[in-house]
């Protein structure tokens, strides 16, 4: 049995995945704006509320993409003399795997975490901004600026990345040339957090700080 039309069809579905980033994507730095220009709690959470589409689009996705196959697995391993109906067998698999669906896989969802992540920052830096007024304003630039040193380079950060294991913040370009040395070298990577104890930095662990970066890039225009 050839699997040739389905592998191609398969390679085109999982290309609609990058759509679904994308559009995830989007949607944070909408809402960051949102967020950033004081509008309304209303639209931010109609933003929340589009995450969590693309959240159940990727998560049926994946389940349609999983059936099809485990199905072409099935089929390979047992090799029927006569063709199985294919549409059938995924449609069976696939129902199955929706019926496990819950509401906490859309919340678990890596981009909507990270959407939820982003706006908590977004809003401490927007309200920080709003207490500086109260306090002295040269303790309180002292202060926010502080936050703006990479702890590699001592120097403010460009394009900042968070760890999302111990939560410590870096200059992107520097952790990943350690992180590339340390693997050269079968060694790991320390987080370069004085007092952190987290000591198996992974490029995987680090995701962009838009929130960090605007911070950063307003304090510039002051």
């Amino acid at each position: 049995i050839s699997f040739n039309c389905v592998d191609s069809a398969l390679s085109s579905l999982k290309n609609c995945q990058s759509y679904i980033n994308t559009g995830m994507d989007i949607a944070t730095h909408v809402a960051l704006d949102l967020v950033e220009s004081f509008n309304d709690v209303e639209d931010v959470n109609s933003m929340e509320n589009v995450m969590l589409q693309y959240a159940a689009m990727d998560r049926e996705l994946k389940h349609y993409l999983k059936a099809i196959e485990e199905t072409v697995n099935q089929i390979k391993r047992e090799k029927p003399e006569n063709i199985p109906d294919l549409k059938y067998l995924v449609k069976e698999k696939f129902t199955a795997l929706e019926s496990n669906n819950s509401d906490s896989d859309l919340q678990n969802n890596e981009k909507y975490i990270y959407f939820k992540d982003q706006l908590k920052e977004m809003r401490k830096q927007c309200n920080g901004n709003e207490s500086i007024e109260q306090i002295d304003e040269d303790i309180a630039v002292t202060q926010s600026q502080t936050n703006f040193i990479c702890p590699i380079t001592q120097m403010e950060m460009k394009r900042p990345v968070r760890n999302k294991v111990c939560g410590h913040i870096y200059e992107e370009d520097a952790i990943l040339k350690i992180i590339q040395t340390r693997k050269q070298q079968r060694k790991k990577v320390r987080c370069p957090k004085i007092g952190c104890s987290h000591v198996d930095v992974k490029g995987s662990d680090l995701v962009r700080d838009e929130a960090l970066k605007r911070a950063i890039d307003s304090q510039k225009k002051q």
